[in-house]
């Protein structure tokens, strides 16, 4: 089918992580496929997988607000984070207490960075009524296993009453090899001098954590995803992981959205094997019952796996000779975008 056929379009995309966020992709595409085919049926529908953007893209279809709290920031100081709330259900960023962006690169040091802002965040949702919480997990500057956010007093007693889902498609574990440490503090600003000391520091606090729940989360999947955030929350509050982009899909009533489309375009900053991972394309491909879905990414590699997947169309909005520095402009990706999109049909 080529674009003289395409008489719905969905423009389903992640952020462009550190660039533009999934309603700005989803607008850039949608306005560039307007002036081409002013007669098309074209339906900006941002997603994400729990990471960042969630609660931008989950409280606008169910009706919910955006609410801001006063919270500590990796180090301590105060900042105002984020979060959604529908009814009774709260949709958390821990990002947007812990969150990598609140650091300059000098100050990013796994060692002194504390999740004690989630507890805060959680805190206040609490207060404003919710007793169900969606926990979006990733971009996180610390691994300290959830310490942080235990110290928070009284927070245990708050939420023992209520259920937590967390979105992530990651397996990672809580400590060793393939562990949080291992993998992700380097990322975080560790040193590699740094790294056995940490996991010292997050077995020590495993144990703390089976003494105090009886929840050994040495031996659950996943319990190391955001800097070891997720076994805090298992323990404690037996939370539950779920696939974030799926969850998401099923919230905002994506399936509803696209039965009749024609054409799905996703995209996301950068497309390779993680992709295939559980990311935004990959769940909206998953999703398509049969509608061709192009990806449209900053950067494409592993294009045999991906082509494999099922994508019909594979398109690099970013030429291969323009630096990222240059490419991750957002005028610049913006205007890349929309020239790409002629390529995308």
């Amino acid at each position: 089918m080529r674009s003289g056929l395409y008489r719905k379009v969905i423009i389903a995309p992640d952020s462009f992580k550190g660039c533009l966020a999934a309603r700005e992709v989803a607008h850039a595409v949608a306005s560039a496929l307007h002036e081409g085919y002013p007669d098309r049926e074209i339906v900006e529908f941002p997603l994400a997988d729990g990471g960042e953007g969630t609660v931008d893209v989950v409280i606008p279809p169910l009706g919910g607000t955006l609410c801001k709290a006063v919270v500590s920031d990796p180090l301590g100081r105060p900042v105002t984070a984020r979060y959604g709330l529908s009814g009774d259900m709260a949709v958390v960023e821990v990002a947007e207490a812990c969150g990598l962006k609140y650091l300059a690169p000098q100050e990013r040091n796994p060692l002194v960075a504390t999740s004690y802002g989630v507890g805060e965040l959680l805190m206040a949702a609490r207060s404003r009524g919710a007793c169900r919480f969606l926990i979006g997990l990733g971009g996180t500057a610390t691994c300290d296993g959830g310490a942080g956010m235990m110290r928070v007093p009284g927070l245990r007693e708050a939420l023992k009453d209520c259920s937590f889902e967390l979105l992530c498609d990651v397996s990672v574990p809580f400590v060793g090899p393939q562990g949080a440490v291992r993998v992700f503090a380097p990322q975080k600003g560790a040193a590699a001098g740094d790294l056995p000391l940490l996991e010292d520091r997050m077995a020590a606090f495993a144990r703390t954590m089976h003494a105090e729940t009886g929840v050994d989360v040495l031996a659950l999947p996943g319990t190391g995803a955001a800097g070891g955030l997720a076994g805090a929350f298992m323990a404690y509050f037996k939370a539950v992981n779920v696939s974030g982009i799926d969850r998401i899909l099923d919230l905002t009533g994506f399936d509803a959205v696209a039965r009749d489309a024609d054409l799905i375009i996703t995209g996301e900053g950068k497309s390779d094997l993680q992709t295939l991972a559980g990311k935004v394309p990959l769940g909206v491909l998953r999703r398509s019952r049969g509608v061709p879905v192009v990806l449209l990414s900053g950067r494409v590699e592993n294009r045999e796996a991906l082509a494999a997947a099922g994508f019909s169309r594979l398109v690099q909005v970013s030429p291969d000779d323009l630096p990222l520095e240059e490419a991750m402009k957002p005028e610049v990706a913006v205007a890349n975008l929309r020239a790409a999109v002629s390529d995308a049909l």
